[in-house]
């Protein structure tokens, strides 16, 4: 696994040395009014041992990142996540070797914060030296602490600076060994709790003729279908008019291929779920994008909807011709 691909989401692998668990729900006194404090998380380890690739997991869970965080300004971060009325109900901040000059102040915060009556957790991201080695020489990459000398004074460096913060760590991950997908699937395993991690869909009507959408994940084509365009009372609608959708959905084939389809994306979805994909764009298209692609977006975003997956409507080329 390369450095890249861990901190920020491409291929590796993982091995959870042991996790304690810590109480959460903490609330504080606020004049006449008692406020819920914000659910704790301290994202930290070795750099290249997939920091960032933990933190876009909690993201993609609904809590609220902030990388790189001085650790001073965190007990500051958690005041303003109670103040916020529930909107900022789970807070997860990463620290690491990258503001050295903050790091110091670190264990001042966690007092702080102790003080106060926070709870939190520190997940702690290892790796084995050659594993890093591998991940800073495969993207030719300095380490961050290695100044003049070689990857492993960097590293030993950041670990002589890091032992007693990975001594108080509630969860310690080691990715020597693992891909991104199983590192992801260790997060989601503390974290996720009983709910499965949400899949979003982005269903996309597009025109051929425009080109395809380069962020397209699975490709539609609906030209299968008759145009409506050769219609001459349809031609000046859209995909959104009722009159097009239903001459679309008359056509031998549509609602067949409308109730298959879905059930495929059913299953797709299960397998994203799986490996830890959180985002899918799904593109259907026609000629132009304005009659059949939309009318068949609209009637699969709705089905998906009603499936439980989160669900954005786009009509990227109606009104271009």
């Amino acid at each position: 696994m390369t450095e890249h691909e861990l901190e920020h989401g491409h291929d590796r692998t993982d091995r959870a040395d042991g996790a304690a668990d810590v109480s959460t729900g903490t609330s504080i006194e606020t004049g006449d009014s008692t406020v819920a404090i914000p659910e704790l998380v301290i994202i930290s380890g070795m750099s290249g041992a997939g920091r960032s690739t933990a933190a876009k997991c909690l993201e993609d869970l609904g809590w609220f990142v902030v990388d790189n965080l001085p650790p001073a300004l965190i007990p500051t971060m958690v005041e303003l996540g109670a103040r916020s009325q529930g909107n900022v109900a789970r807070i997860a901040v990463v620290v690491d070797v990258r503001g050295r000059r903050f790091f110091d102040n670190l264990r001042e915060s966690l007092a702080d914060l102790e003080a106060k009556g926070v709870t939190r957790r520190i997940v702690f991201l290892e790796s084995s030296d050659d594993a890093l080695v591998r991940r800073f020489e495969s993207v030719r990459r300095p380490h961050p602490l290695q100044g003049d000398g070689r990857i492993v004074d960097g590293i030993a460096a950041e670990r002589d600076l890091l032992r007693e913060l990975r001594g108080d760590a509630d969860l310690v991950i080691d990715t020597s060994s693992l891909n991104v997908h199983e590192l992801r699937a260790k997060m989601d395993a503390q974290f996720a709790g009983d709910e499965e991690p949400e899949l979003r869909a982005t269903v996309m009507s597009f025109g051929f003729k425009y080109g395809l959408p380069v962020d397209a994940d699975l490709v539609v084509d609906c030209r299968f279908l008759p145009n409506p365009h050769w219609v001459p009372e349809l031609r000046p609608f859209t995909g959104l008019n009722e009159e097009v959708s239903a001459y679309v959905f008359d056509q031998p084939g549509a609602k067949e291929f409308l109730n298959q389809y879905t059930e495929l994306l059913q299953l797709i979805a299960a397998g994203y779920r799986r490996e830890g994909k959180r985002y899918v764009t799904i593109a259907v298209g026609c000629t132009g994008g304005k009659h059949r692609s939309v009318a068949m977006s609209e009637k699969l975003a709705a089905r998906l909807a009603t499936e439980g997956i989160e669900t954005v409507l786009v009509h990227r080329d109606m009104g271009r011709e």
